[in-house]
């Protein structure tokens, strides 16, 4: 019964782990390799919905990530990147059959081991981070990647989230040709 508990604590605690789900889209056909350089697009950095003190995190994070990958901040750049974000509630049910117990009814001997079904409902405000990459010269969307992840409360925790969030988006980029 011991390793029971212990197998469903272990169980519980991955389930409550929520990572961040990342996607991506790109032009088919871009030469990413020919971008070295990169400026915010102003326009749609100021009109992103957020905090500036959550701006300013996730521009940090952005500059480190692209840094990471040798792209140089630049007054004359091949690369535009623009920022949107949203929130959601999310709400996860998980319905499990782990409660059962005794109970009287129909069966042999006059009992029946009986379904105690338990719902645990969860509800978790997941933000939403786009990262646009648009051509310089051409002012067209080249590479979006998007990013969802449960929000954090505190400074250090938004700090932490927001650097994960960027990173496991800029994985993304530039994609990989598929062969």
């Amino acid at each position: 019964m011991k390793k029971l508990f212990t197998l469903l604590a272990v169980i519980a605690l991955l389930a409550s782990c929520q990572t961040v789900r990342v996607s991506q889209d790109y032009a088919l056909g871009t030469p990413f390799n020919n971008y070295q350089t990169y400026a915010y697009y102003k326009k749609g950095v100021d009109e992103a919905k957020i905090s500036e003190l959550d701006k300013k995190r996730i521009l940090r994070a952005i500059d480190t990530e692209m840094a990471a990958k040798g792209f140089t901040k630049s007054e004359n750049p091949d690369l535009l990147v623009s920022i949107f974000t949203d929130s959601k509630e999310r709400v996860d049910v998980y319905n499990n059959n782990w409660g059962w117990g005794f109970g009287y009814g129909w069966g042999w001997g006059g009992g029946f081991w009986g379904n105690n079904m338990r719902n645990n409902v969860t509800r978790t405000t997941e933000g939403i981070l786009y990262i646009d990459l648009i051509d310089a010269q051409k002012k067209e969307l080249i590479w979006q990647g998007v990013g969802k992840a449960p929000l954090k409360s505190t400074p250090e925790k938004k700090v932490e989230r927001t650097n994960e969030i960027v990173k496991e988006i800029l994985q993304q980029f530039p994609p990989m040709p598929r062969n």
